[in-house]
């Protein structure tokens, strides 16, 4: 029986047609999905290896098609077998924001992303089903990550009856912030890491698959506060404030103060941080992949700083300081 990628690559070249290639690894991520560069006759592409019991690749394809039509620069689908979960994939490259950005290009990269976002957002209705909701069940489970997996399996902290109270107030707050916002297509992934620096259409986009409808804020955060990188406080509220402009004028937004959207954005991030934290301390624990450890640090350090300024999360940041703070200091990592 032919392992993975003896599969692949017989799929490579009975199916696609490509008698010699060359193959190695591209990037993994943080879901069971494998990327291949292949090159070939002089071309390279990228081939996805997406165990069928572990991911769908069906999405993917859906979105790709959805993000083409809105002007977005992702891979375009060359060839796919959807039932053994492989594809072949355009090649946007390996030059990823996080290793590109510095603060003499960062207006210009940034500038770029923003400008996709804009697409991406456009006002306009999208076929039927073509996005799920990003409703508040969704929204919820995401938070209780960071309990369930963060507190209770990585610090070893059983809340109490109380703190359960306050954990699902304020996860109930967050959320509601997050639905009573305008509601757009979201990318849901869109950060340094997903981005990547073209010569044509910068940047290329990746990693769409569990696209939704959902904030207008959330994309801006995942970009902006993103956990594997950070910007002082007062340039990232300059970059929010543009956006805003242009979100405004481009019809996205409606009459939104700029002090409404850099509320809906704080919040946003702490749901979203929130969120990180749990999946980063989930795939140390249940996947065996520790190297997100060290980005639990830098994104519970947005989650206690915006709930330091938001009165309606006083009770939750006092939490935080309490008890997280002082496990964080002292839990190896």
């Amino acid at each position: 029986m032919l392992n993975r990628f003896d599969e692949l690559t017989h799929w490579l070249r009975q199916d696609v047609g490509l008698p010699v290639f060359e193959i190695a690894p591209a990037s993994s991520d943080a879901s069971f999905r494998r990327y291949f560069r292949v090159q070939h006759a002089g071309h390279s592409h990228i081939v996805m290896d997406a165990p069928p019991d572990k991911e769908n690749c069906h999405p993917f394809v859906n979105v790709a098609h959805a993000f083409h039509l809105r002007g977005l620069h992702v891979p375009r689908v060359l060839h796919a077998n959807l039932e053994r979960g492989f594809l072949l994939l355009t090649d946007l490259g390996d030059r990823q924001y996080l290793g590109e950005l510095n603060p003499h290009n960062a207006d210009q990269l940034y500038g770029d992303a923003l400008d996709t976002l804009l697409k991406l957002q456009h006002p306009g209705t999208p076929p039927d089903g073509a996005l799920p909701p990003y409703d508040l069940p969704l929204l919820m489970r995401e938070m209780a990550l960071f309990r369930d997996w963060f507190m209770a399996q990585h610090l070893g902290i059983t809340p109490s009856d109380a703190v359960t109270t306050l954990l699902d107030n304020t996860f109930n707050r967050l959320a509601q912030a997050a639905l009573e916002q305008p509601q757009v297509w979201v990318h849901r992934d869109y950060h340094s890491r997903n981005l990547m620096v073209t010569e044509q259409n910068n940047p290329g986009v990746l990693d769409f698959q569990d696209a939704v409808i959902g904030a207008v804020t959330y994309d801006l955060v995942s970009l902006l506060r993103d956990c594997y990188i950070a910007w002082p406080r007062q340039q990232v509220e300059e970059w929010v404030v543009k956006y805003h402009g242009q979100a405004t004028q481009a019809g996205i937004l409606g009459n939104v103060s700029p002090a409404q959207f850099l509320c809906w954005f704080d919040l946003m991030g702490v749901q979203r941080h929130l969120k990180a934290i749990g999946i980063f301390a989930r795939l140390n624990i249940r996947d065996g992949k520790p190297g997100y450890l060290k980005d639990i640090p830098r994104t519970f350090g947005y989650v206690l700083e915006v709930s330091h300024r938001h009165q309606e999360l006083a009770e939750f940041h006092q939490f935080l300081q309490d008890n997280i703070v002082p496990r964080m200091e002292s839990f190896p990592q």
